[in-house]
């Protein structure tokens, strides 16, 4: 079955099928089968001929718009949500309930866990007790950043309360053996919740709310570098930030 859109792109534009293969990188023969047996070409070589012929890649390869498999993508991505609110309180609290060697959160507030899951707290202090190492990192609410956050989400001066009911809700852990606590004044690119060899990442999105920004959810696997280059940010922010002293 012929793909008869590619086929009238090319005859009103006087495109023949070498003048297009050319200008793609390809053979001859592979735009022939374009046109005449509907092949689909790989996602690099359809976007040159598309915008050599003036014409929406996907308009003229609807398969392409198909997702491939989060395998297909990188071994390390074991799940891709669209949104951070598609994601029950309980995944973070599993992932968080499971790790025995380290749990390091990375965010300016995320108050939602505390709000969800009044036992953080407790879970984290259970975790500290069996030999984990937490670490949180939370956002300096009197940091530029954090006030340029709240701007760019019409949040006005909410973020900046909410980083200060953060630090309210963590503080009781203080002095707990295992656990520290930190402020930072970065711009928070991803906010991180990891465990052991696991993390969830959610990205920001300018002008949107974290709760409507996507979740990846990544493991290591020895097979990628994605997992560390998150692991490594973590540890660039907290080595800039400040300790939280008991009062």
């Amino acid at each position: 079955m012929p793909n008869e859109r590619l086929k009238d792109v090319m005859a009103s534009g006087g495109w023949t099928c070498s003048a297009l293969a050319e200008r793609a990188g390809v053979d001859t023969k592979s735009v022939e089968r374009w046109a005449n047996q509907n092949r689909t070409p790989r996602l690099g070589t359809a976007r040159m001929a598309a915008e050599a012929l003036g014409e929406d890649m996907f308009a003229l390869w609807p398969s392409l718009r198909q997702p491939r498999a989060a395998r297909a993508i990188s071994p390390e991505l074991v799940a891709l949500y669209e949104q951070r609110a598609d994601l029950p309180v309980s995944v973070f609290v599993d992932l968080i309930g499971k790790a025995t060697e380290r749990i390091d959160v990375l965010v300016y507030a995320a108050v939602f866990l505390h709000e969800a899951y009044p036992r953080l707290n407790d879970l984290l202090r259970e975790r500290a007790a069996e030999g984990c190492v937490v670490r949180i990192a939370l956002g300096d609410a009197d940091s530029e950043n954090v006030k340029q956050r709240g701007e760019e989400e019409r949040f006005g001066h909410g973020i900046e309360s909410r980083c200060r009911l953060a630090l309210m809700h963590y503080r009781p852990l203080l002095g707990t053996p295992g656990i520290e606590i930190r402020t930072h004044g970065t711009t928070l690119y991803n906010s991180l919740y990891r465990a052991d060899d696991q993390v969830l990442v959610n990205a920001h999105v300018w002008g949107v709310n974290a709760f409507g920004a996507p979740v990846w959810h990544l493991r290591r696997t020895g097979a990628g570098t994605l997992f560390d280059t998150y692991a490594a940010s973590f540890d660039a922010v907290w080595n800039a930030a400040r300790t939280v002293e008991e009062s």
